[in-house]
């Protein structure tokens, strides 16, 4: 599974049984997801947009192995490469990234609180 591909699809099948502002953040991480191949393609100087385009019509013909190969700016079945990932190694990159964003959320809530009051004889 291309996690940048195929994970948003299935969180927002999830975000459809999801109440309440959680959803908004699974959508939010969903959205994220999908701009990371564009992201890659641009920084390496290729076409994003030719490029994602591509991936994403051949992850809904079914290859899902399919990624992109910044070497010669195409895409490519990354089986053929030999680039083979774990998912334990997927699984801790998308939990750390997911923990960092968390700890971000909740600085910004500590940030947004009023002050306590204080009592000077205290």
């Amino acid at each position: 599974m291309n996690s940048h591909i195929d994970l948003p699809k299935a969180i927002d099948r999830e975000v459809e049984n999801t109440p309440g502002k959680k959803a908004i953040a699974m959508s939010a991480f969903a959205t994220a997801l999908r701009q990371m191949p564009a992201i890659i393609a641009d920084n390496g100087g290729y076409d994003s947009a030719e490029l994602v385009t591509q991936l994403r019509a051949k992850h809904a013909a079914g290859g899902n192995t399919w990624g992109l190969d910044m070497y010669q700016g195409k895409i490519t079945d990354m089986i053929d490469l030999g680039v083979m990932e774990s998912f334990k190694s997927k699984y801790q990159v998308l939990m750390s990234a997911s923990e960092a964003a968390e700890m971000i959320l909740r600085v910004d809530d500590v940030i947004k609180c009023a002050p306590r009051a204080r009592n000077e004889g205290h």
